[in-house]
């Protein structure tokens, strides 16, 4: 089942419920299908990892939007991005733990003999293919540091 017609499935489940912070979650990530499907080149098709790149993409939106009403004390609007944040994470595939995240980082360090900060590059690069969709940039690159540094 592709993530388009999930989506909608899940939509018109919403609406029966009168669910609206699962509806503003699905409807979100119904705008970004179609508007990637209609961009020079698609064709009408997205690929699974451009679904899994679109659902990152959203998911980190709503987390830079979060932390700033988190700051600004706006606990209304924080709340509502954190609702669209866990119906986007549901159909993400299961984040890596800390300890699972090392793990793999540590394998990548080792096949790619990389022993200094300056061989950073080298374990990124490797690191955010090997571990799309299971592991935020923003925390491989952290991992990442604190074992090379």
């Amino acid at each position: 089942m592709s993530l388009e017609t999930q989506i909608m499935a899940e939509m018109k489940d919403a609406m029966k419920s009168k669910d609206e912070a699962a509806l503003r979650g699905l409807r979100a990530i119904k705008a970004e299908i179609i508007k990637a499907k209609t961009e020079p080149g698609a064709n009408g098709q997205i690929s699974e990892e451009g679904e899994l790149k679109l659902l990152q993409k959203l998911v980190k939106q709503r987390k830079d939007s979060l932390e700033i009403y988190t700051q600004q004390n706006r606990s209304d609007l924080a709340q509502k991005e954190q609702e669209e944040i866990n119906i986007i994470e549901k159909f993400l595939p299961k984040q890596l733990s800390e300890a699972e995240l090392e793990d793999a980082l540590k394998a990548i360090i080792a096949t790619t003999g990389a022993s200094t900060a300056a061989d950073m590059g080298k374990v990124m690069g490797i690191a955010t293919k090997q571990l799309a969709g299971k592991a935020d940039g923003k925390t491989i690159s952290a991992t990442v540091k604190k074992l090379l540094g």
